[in-house]
């Protein structure tokens, strides 16, 4: 059991990274320093979409599972309404790469406006 929760707490904190890096900068607005934790986090995520790596949080979550014997997400809340998040059905390197693309417009429309808005 305790396995299956560290592997639930990885997968949570994943879902928490995607979102901090696809719509980190609007928090910026508010926190400016923010900057130096999501410039790298959007890179990062930029640079797993493009080249088709593996997050090392994939691995580590696998592993907790595997620990308590679990294959796949087939059970739990957790399972059924985040992995589809993270993991959607039919990912292609193609959308990959679309996503990568996301990642940088809405990092780069976010920044804009906020270095606009401090020039002003």
């Amino acid at each position: 059991m305790p396995y299956s929760v560290l592997a639930d707490l990885v997968l949570l904190l994943h879902a928490a990274f995607i979102l901090f890096v696809v719509f980190g900068g609007l928090l910026l607005w508010r926190w400016p320093r923010l900057i130096w934790l999501h410039l790298p986090a959007a890179l990062w995520g930029t640079l797993i979409a493009f080249f088709g790596w593996y997050c090392p949080l994939t691995p580590l979550e696998n592993h907790w599972r595997a620990l308590a014997g679990q294959q796949g997400y087939d059970s739990g809340f957790i399972q059924h309404y985040i992995l589809s998040f993270i993991y959607p059905a039919g990912l292609t390197r193609p959308l990959q790469i679309a996503m990568g693309i996301g990642v940088i417009l809405i990092t780069g429309v976010v920044y804009t406006l906020l270095w606009r808005r401090r020039r002003a």
